[in-house]
């Protein structure tokens, strides 16, 4: 199992959201926030949730309030606000920081020193795309769209499709 499937998450509802179930699957972990001018992005990524989960694909979004406290609602708050807003099923985390000395262990592993694509992590809605091996494919900005043929060209080459 990789470094990725080790990993545990918290979901926003308490639960644990360990990563190995994950293993086999591509997964688009995004750094996701309920108060930012890319939010409007949770419905493109909904859809594509929609649209790819049958062929063992998922998003997982991680809600962060590092880039101008535009996540500072409770985890109830981003639950309720994800599902009546944007009906988001996908699963979502716990918040927590993607930068600095306090970077949460998925982060370490996606951005940090001897990662595939290192380097902090710009914005909300930053995007990494993990193979079915929990590789990290591809990283994507936080301005490229959920439909984006760059993208969706990466998911499908990941899935086989």
């Amino acid at each position: 199992m990789s470094a990725f499937h080790d990993l545990n998450l918290r979901a926003l509802d308490g639960q644990e959201l360990p990563l190995a179930p994950y293993k086999g699957q591509v997964v688009l972990v995004v750094n996701v926030a309920s108060k930012c001018g890319l939010t409007p992005q949770y419905a493109g990524l909904e859809k594509l949730y929609q649209q790819y989960k049958g062929n063992g694909f998922t998003v997982l979004g991680v809600p962060c309030n590092q880039f101008a406290g535009q996540e500072p609602g409770s985890e109830d708050e981003i639950r309720s606000f994800c599902s009546l807003n944007y009906g988001v099923t996908f699963p979502l985390g716990s918040k927590l920081e993607v930068n600095g000395p306090g970077r949460h262990p998925l982060y370490r592993l996606l951005a940090g020193e001897g990662a595939e694509f290192p380097g902090d992590i710009t914005w909300n809605f930053e995007k990494f795309l993990v193979g079915e091996d929990g590789r990290v494919l591809a990283r994507f900005s936080p301005r490229t769209t959920p439909d984006d043929p760059a993208l969706i060209q990466a998911i499908e080459k990941a899935l086989g499709l």
